[in-house]
Parts: structure tokens; sequence; C-alpha cells
């Protein structure tokens, strides 16, 4: 018996022009607009590096530190760039406990397809918040994971701890 998945949202991933490009999506975001970051899910950027919600996430308030040159592992960043990246996380941190209320979190880096990068060429580090509970029947039963809350809400809902509105 074949089981089913509704998924809609992803048919406007897998059918975009954006799905079939050889450039960088974390570069396109990056070279962005500013005045189109909450469409583009950015809250921050800094210097070296931006902060961005994961767009296909494993649980609401899925962030992606980014740094905006195209570097696949740590040791091809600057001091400066890995500097940030992990003042951020600290910053991050703080949101996601603040903001979103989680009980705990996971982070990392998946360095090469190897292990396990989507976007092996761009560098980018991982903060999952996460709860007591959050982990049901769905996953446990029909390997599903159930995000709860729209992008443009964790958007806004963390947006004020790194400044903006």
């Amino acid at each position: 018996m074949t089981e089913r998945l509704w998924a809609p949202w992803r048919y406007d991933y897998v059918t975009s022009p954006e799905a079939r490009k050889e450039e960088c999506v974390f570069c396109d975001v990056g070279r962005s607009d500013p005045s189109n970051d909450r469409e583009n899910l950015i809250l921050y950027r800094g210097e070296h590096t931006f902060v961005i919600l994961n767009r296909y996430p494993y649980i609401n308030g899925h962030l992606l530190i980014v740094p905006f040159r195209h570097e696949g592992d740590l040791s091809s960043l600057a001091k400066e760039e890995r500097t940030e990246m992990m003042e951020l996380a600290v910053q991050a941190e703080g949101a996601l406990r603040q903001g979103m209320k989680c009980q705990g979190m996971n982070g990392g880096w998946n360095i090469g397809s190897a292990g396990g990068a989507g976007i092996p060429g761009h560098l980018h580090l991982h903060l999952l918040p996460r709860w007591n509970g959050d982990t049901n029947f769905m996953t446990t039963v029909g390997a599903i994971r159930v995000v709860s809350q729209s992008l443009e809400r964790a958007h806004d809902q963390l947006s004020p701890y790194f400044g903006g509105n």
C-alpha cells in the first residue's frame, strides 16, 4: 500500500526556475535587496554572515547562519567570518529560547555531500529549537515531521531578537 503525504508547498519549489538553477541559493539570497528580507526569511544581516529561517524546516524555528562568501567548509572561512558565525549562534540561541520558549536545541554543520549537506558548496550552521515531547506519533509511526508554524509567523516571532520590527 502506498502512503501519500500531501505537501502542496513543495510544488512551487520543484517547479520553480530557482530549483533548476545552477546558482547557489545562499549566494542568491545573500545578495538580495534587504527590503525583501522578510519575504526571503532573512532575520539578520551581519558584515560577513546572515541569519535565515530554513525554507524547508525540520521543525518550526529552524535557523541557518550562513556566510555571504561561497565556501564549503570551516577551514576556508576567514577568522572574522568564523567569529561572526559563532557570535550569531549565541544571539540565535537567545532568540530561540526567548522568542520561541524552546527547552533545548540542536545545532551543527553538514560539511560535504557525504556529511549530509544539501548545499555542499556553501557552508551553513543549523540551529533547531526543541521542546519536550516534540517528537510524536507522526514521527514514530509515519516517519513524518509536523511543522506547526508558518515561516512568516516564525519570522515575525524571532525578528525582534535580531533587531527587526
